[in-house]
């Protein structure tokens, strides 16, 4: 079981360096400085929930190509048994080219989750930690840098990867603060 999904668009932005203090302690204030590229990158990313691993790649657009490229991708790194793939209701997951696509492909099947609950794809979760690892405190010149911090956070997180489990974990029992309260 797969769950995929898309990030974007993720857009080149740079900051200037911090202004520094003064010689009293102040902060200096200055003018902010901040552009915005004109290109964007989406991230396309299936999380198999078995053992946590992650595929991703970047590209230009989101459109049924890149889909086909993430299926394409998963069928390569599963390379036995039946393929389930947990996806939203975009209308590049459906296209006609998909489904041609899938037709040649019998063993991977899409599966979709209900309109407005993008909550229960497990892959939203591992976006989170993707964009505190590869862009918080970032900044990018171009599309190629986002692509390297993408593969460069997907790769450290893959090393210590754990199976995803729905849901909670059930609290620790507290066993030494009854403990310290019979001692009293």
């Amino acid at each position: 079981m797969i769950c995929a999904d898309e990030l974007g668009p993720v857009t080149p932005r740079t900051f200037p360096p911090a202004p520094g203090w003064s010689v009293g302690g102040h902060r200096i204030k200055d003018r902010l400085e901040y552009s915005r590229g004109t290109d964007k990158t989406w991230v396309y990313g299936a999380l198999r929930i078995r053992d946590g691993t992650e595929l991703t790649f970047c590209a230009p657009s989101r459109n049924s190509d890149g889909w086909i490229q993430l299926l394409q991708q998963i069928a390569t790194a599963n390379r036995r048994g039946p393929i389930v793939v947990i996806t939203d209701n975009l209308s590049s997951h459906f296209s006609w080219r998909v489904r041609q696509w899938l037709a040649r492909h019998p063993r991977i099947r899409q599966v979709f989750i209900p309109v407005r609950a993008c909550w229960l794809n497990l892959a939203e979760g591992w976006w989170r930690l993707l964009r505190r690892a590869a862009f918080a405190g970032q900044t990018f010149a171009d599309a190629t840098e986002i692509a390297y911090a993408v593969a460069l956070a997907t790769a450290q997180l893959n090393a210590h990867a754990q199976p995803w489990i729905w849901g909670r974990p059930s609290p620790q029992p507290r066993i030494l603060r009854h403990k310290f309260v019979y001692l009293l």
